[in-house]
């Protein structure tokens, strides 16, 4: 790989330092005590309690908590964002398990699956998007269809490596996923109504 591309490859990975600088003022800003709390969170990202997506981030939220403190410091808030916007698709794939995966036991159920599929079900009828990987399949039946491409010996349960390896191959699951569980709409609206970004980069 050359230098130049080398240089390329890091700026579309990783924010950028005056960018991380502003968005630490905005955090302080919006918690002063330097802990971020879920419903903080959700204001910040204009989600309103009630809806499907106030549920989503939820789970979202605690994917994010690394430290498993009920909280989110700027560390953990930065590389929220940089992951969003700029991580690669296998680090997203892993992210995404993460949200699914309500135990934190490493393997998915039917179940933990059902739960978050019908919350993400329910968001994407709203967007009335015609690539949203839906289609006329029902919540159940998304939930078989990514079992029956993932869950590869068949056991009823997907792990870690599973999920990657069979999203990677599934452009239909890519579909599915694509718009919630990478939330990079609201973080592109958080930023760009602070002017931290171009909105030509969304």
């Amino acid at each position: 790989m050359g230098q130049n591309q080398q240089i390329q490859t890091q700026d579309d990975t990783e924010l950028e330092t005056n960018t991380i600088h502003d968005l630490y003022k905005s955090f302080i800003m919006e918690c002063p005590s330097g802990s971020l709390y879920l419903h903080e969170f959700k204001r910040m990202f204009g989600v309103q309690n009630g809806t499907p997506e106030s549920q989503y981030m939820d789970s979202i939220f605690r994917a994010f908590d690394m430290n498993h403190d009920n909280t989110m410091d700027f560390i953990e808030y930065v590389a929220a964002l940089n992951l969003v916007l700029r991580g690669k698709l296998e680090d997203k794939l892993r992210w995404s398990f993460k949200v699914f995966d309500n135990d934190d036991n490493g393997r998915l159920d039917k179940d933990e699956l059902r739960k978050i599929v019908k919350i993400i079900y329910k968001i994407k009828k709203g967007s009335a998007s015609e690539d949203s990987g839906i289609g006329n399949l029902t919540s159940e039946e998304v939930c078989e269809r990514i079992f029956q491409e993932v869950d590869v010996n068949s056991d009823g349960e997907i792990t870690l490596d599973e999920f990657v390896e069979g999203a990677q191959k599934s452009p239909w699951l890519q579909s599915f996923l694509q718009l919630d569980i990478n939330p990079r709409g609201w973080v592109q609206k958080y930023l760009c109504d602070r002017k931290l970004t171009d909105t030509k980069d969304s």
